[in-house]
């Protein structure tokens, strides 16, 4: 588990683990749309199985942002004198915002290696 942690992490291939998944050398500080290898450049395994793979991890984005609200949520209400402020919720959404470039390359990191091949 640790090592798949660890391979999610640094963008690497679930087949192989030696080529990169995603174009850039740094996913997580890199902004703007992700680009991603078709093909993993080292063993030449398809990343996108069939038409609307990815749709999947927009599931895993969002499970990803909520448990970010959450944590924010919970973090921030300690700066407040009340229970519930409002002005919680702009922090909220500015982490949100801040957060959903590494969260979509997160989220398909995390859905290809759910359903890579473990039986090799």
């Amino acid at each position: 588990m640790s090592n798949s942690i660890k391979h999610i992490l640094n963008n690497d291939c679930p087949h192989c683990l030696k080529g990169k998944v995603f174009k850039e050398k740094n996913i997580f500080l890199h902004f703007g749309f992700p680009k991603m290898n078709e093909y993993c450049p080292h063993c030449h395994n398809k990343f996108e199985k069939e038409p609307g793979y990815f749709y999947g991890a927009m599931y895993v984005n969002y499970g990803l942002t909520v448990a970010q609200s959450i944590a924010t949520f919970s973090i921030a209400q300690f700066f407040f004198a009340e229970n519930f402020d409002l002005r919680i919720i702009p922090i909220i959404a500015a982490v949100i915002v801040v957060m959903s470039s590494i969260n979509i390359r997160l989220s398909r990191l995390l859905w290809i290696y759910m359903f890579k091949n473990y039986s090799m």
